[in-house]
């Protein structure tokens, strides 16, 4: 029997959220909250934001680390994010367009360009 390792995605996806926005979770435990983005996990389809969906972690004692229960932050569904307008400072919808030759990320809301 052979088995072979498929793929089912080649490439990179294109997030509309990247690292440093400013975003808000729209469904789940955490609605509501807010928080910036630290990092992306592009095979996952996930994200770390900072102060939310917070677990405790346990670890042991080492040289360097004392041990004990830690509270770090957990992945978040990339679907489950919204970015925040930078007017209005409310959930929005993220457009693509070409602006002086460069691909820029717009609020649907108030149309101002993300940066």
């Amino acid at each position: 029997m052979s088995t072979k390792n498929y793929t089912t995605n080649r490439f990179t996806p294109k997030y509309q959220i990247k690292k440093g926005d400013k975003v808000m979770v729209i469904s789940g435990d955490n609605k509501g909250e807010t928080g910036t983005v630290q990092q992306i996990l592009t095979k996952e389809n996930r994200a770390i934001v900072e102060g939310i969906k917070m677990v405790k972690k346990h670890s042991k004692p080492t040289e360097n680390n004392p041990g004990g229960i830690n509270e770090i932050e957990s992945p978040v569904h990339i679907s489950n994010l919204s970015l925040i307008d930078p007017k209005s400072g409310k959930a929005t919808r993220v457009g693509r367009k070409t602006v002086d030759g460069k691909n820029v990320r717009y609020s649907k809301k108030s149309g101002e360009i993300i940066k």
